[in-house]
């Protein structure tokens, strides 16, 4: 698949504490590659908004909704560190141009959240271990949590 360029109104955006939600709505009669287009809702895209200077985003595709009047995309961005969907805010409410790129990343790996704990394996007995070099309950309890001021 290639990337599929869209003009499109930039609907609406809304954000709840998981994810945001971001809408667009195909601004001609016709839906320029209608059949890539229906195949890639349920999978991972990503998504620029090219007037931005935004680099792309991964987006869940999650609709793709047509009627008479209009065909609605629907996308779910979980909340991102960098704060790119935010950057976007100023072209809500704007035609635009939307390119979208299918992604290699499944759904699962998208939503999966990284784990900045300690690094552990688990055998097939439900032992644990831990790679050396890195802070044991013991070595913490060692380390003196309050100093003497004078």
């Amino acid at each position: 698949m290639t990337n599929i360029k869209l003009n499109v109104l930039f609907k609406k955006m809304q954000k709840d504490d998981k994810k945001e939600v971001l809408m667009f709505h195909v601004v001609s009669n016709e839906l320029p590659h209608a059949d890539e287009l229906l195949k890639m809702p349920g999978s991972i895209t990503l998504l620029t908004v090219e007037e931005s200077e935004v680099e792309a985003i991964g987006a869940e595709f999650v609709s793709i909704q047509r009627d008479n009047k209009k065909t609605v995309l629907k996308f779910n961005v979980k909340n991102d560190a960098e704060e790119k969907v935010n950057q976007l805010y100023p072209y809500a409410g704007e035609n635009v141009s939307l390119i979208l790129q299918p992604s290699q990343m499944t759904i699962e790996e998208f939503y999966e959240d990284g784990h900045e704990g300690i690094k552990y394996s688990v055998d097939g007995n439900g032992n644990v271990s831990v790679p050396d070099g890195q802070l044991s309950i013991d070595e913490d309890a060692e380390e003196p949590k309050l100093k003497v001021v004078k």
